[in-house]
């Protein structure tokens, strides 16, 4: 099994920054994708980005490209989310996973979550 711990959430002005961290531990061996999702309140969690262990490709929502950027430290074992530019619709609590086997979009893909951390942009 993964585990994983969010952290670098927080309170910021809309047009500020941000950079989330991911930390990484146990079965590492079984990671082939970490992804970040969103939710805020009231809505359904959608995906933010996410990055192939390999050789670090990535994928972005529309709504964010161009403006965050994830990364990985494998020395680490850690994962970021860089967010600059950030608007008031980017108020959520963030959530990074894990596939074991995919790189996707989709929810159903991820095998592991972390616990979540609350990113909240004021106007």
């Amino acid at each position: 099994q993964v585990q994983l711990v969010e952290s670098g959430g927080g309170l910021v002005q809309a047009g500020g920054s941000l950079r989330l961290s991911c930390a990484a531990s146990g079965r590492t061996f079984s990671r082939y994708a970490i992804g970040w999702f969103r939710q805020a309140p009231g809505k359904e969690r959608e995906f933010v980005a996410a990055i192939r262990w390999s050789d670090s490709n990535t994928i972005y929502a529309n709504s964010v490209k161009g403006r965050f950027t994830i990364s990985r430290d494998n020395a680490k074992n850690t994962v970021y989310l860089q967010m600059n530019s950030l608007k008031s619709e980017d108020t959520a609590v963030y959530y990074c996973a894990v596939s074991r086997s995919r790189f996707s979009k989709t929810q159903d893909s991820y095998n592991y979550w972390g616990q979540g951390t609350q990113v909240t942009v004021s106007s």
